[in-house]
């Protein structure tokens, strides 16, 4: 089977490899020093300060997303959501649930966020600011320039959920001023789902050492006293750490994350042109490298889904909500060739010949 979808994507042979080995016992130095490197590696692929520090939370990044709320956000604080869509939509429930003041910024599907949005909560106090780089529901990549620039003017706090564009999409944390960037293990990391990751800057490691809220599973103080030597509160997905610590020695040897950056825009690049002519129209044109939101002209999404997953062995990305029968999304993650992108193209073709699409 081909997967085409955002996450979880095609892992190349090594890192499967890891996944079928017998989990070892982690309480170890030569654990740590898997954890050490992972966190090195991390922070240099995206371009943190030398003082950043990395967590790996065993959960969704979903998970991250929460303990970042929890743990360096509170009551005192006025935030400002992007919200165009269901990932966006996440942070704004966040802030309800742990009732943290917030205005959201609602875009329409597909529309990317502008100065002239921005300008209304230009001075008026806010304090951070979350964003999803890539709101991965309709493909839109935002301009990450334009909102460093907006909170630096502010000295706002930044939390970035990079989770699908993370060494997708050019990102560096230090220049743009972010605090905080989340990533997780199954998309352009391209590992089984489990782990998610949360960079922080010096600026969010205080704003954690100052929180008081409660919670045990998600204390990113316990989390960062561990990680001192390289270990976790609790038992982690050891086998996913060491599939991620696989992966990101293979992204330094292959030429570090703009070599990772380049082939994943390739491929996505490759995709695009192959299927010019096709009843297709983009949902955006802020596109993240990460994936291709498409809306079918004639055919309900879901049903090109279900087909391909069930006649062709093909699986892409659908949608829900309100976008289930109108978007669905291709993805350029993981070990994906122009070849597989050929195959696809021609499952839509000989839809379209079905009569199908």
């Amino acid at each position: 089977m081909l997967n085409f979808t955002v996450g979880p994507v095609m892992s190349n042979d090594s890192v499967r490899a890891i996944g079928s080995e017998q989990v070892p016992y982690f309480r170890t130095s030569e654990f740590s020093e898997v954890m050490f490197e992972n966190e090195r590696l991390i922070k240099k692929f995206a371009r943190s300060e030398d003082n950043a520090r990395v967590i790996f939370i065993t959960g969704s990044g979903t998970a991250s997303m929460e303990a970042t709320v929890i743990n360096t956000l509170s009551k005192d604080d006025k935030v400002i959501v992007i919200n165009g869509g269901s990932f966006g939509f996440r942070f704004v429930q966040l802030c309800e649930i742990h009732e943290i003041a917030y205005t959201e910024i609602t875009l329409e599907h597909g529309v990317s966020l502008t100065e002239d949005d921005l300008k209304p909560y230009d001075g008026q106090g806010y304090t951070a600011f979350l964003v999803n780089m890539h709101e991965t529901s309709t493909g839109v990549l935002y301009n990450m320039p334009l909102i460093s620039k907006f909170c630096k003017q502010n000295n706002i706090f930044l939390v970035v959920d990079a989770i699908s564009a993370f060494l997708a999409d050019n990102f560096d944390m230090k220049e743009l001023g972010a605090d905080i960037m989340i990533t997780g293990s199954q998309k352009a990391l391209a590992c089984s789902p489990g782990i998610s990751i949360i960079v922080l800057s010096q600026r969010a490691l205080e704003r954690v050492a100052n929180s008081k809220r409660n919670c045990m599973y998600l204390d990113l103080k316990d989390a960062l006293k561990n990680g001192e030597r390289g270990q976790t509160p609790f038992t982690p997905a050891v086998g996913i750490l060491r599939q991620i610590n696989i992966r990101l020695k293979q992204i330094e040897l292959d030429g570090g994350v703009d070599s990772e950056i380049n082939k994943i825009r390739n491929i996505a690049h490759d995709f695009r042109n192959k299927i010019k002519g096709l009843p297709f129209e983009f949902v955006s044109n802020s596109l993240s490298n990460a994936v291709t939101s498409l809306h079918p002209l004639n055919v309900s999404a879901y049903d090109v889904f279900t087909i391909l997953k069930d006649e062709y062995g093909i699986w892409i990305c659908p949608n829900g909500g309100d976008m289930r029968d109108s978007v669905f999304r291709v993805g350029h993650l993981g070990d994906i060739t122009p070849e597989m992108n050929t195959k696809l193209v021609d499952a839509f073709k000989n839809l379209l010949k079905r009569g199908l699409l």
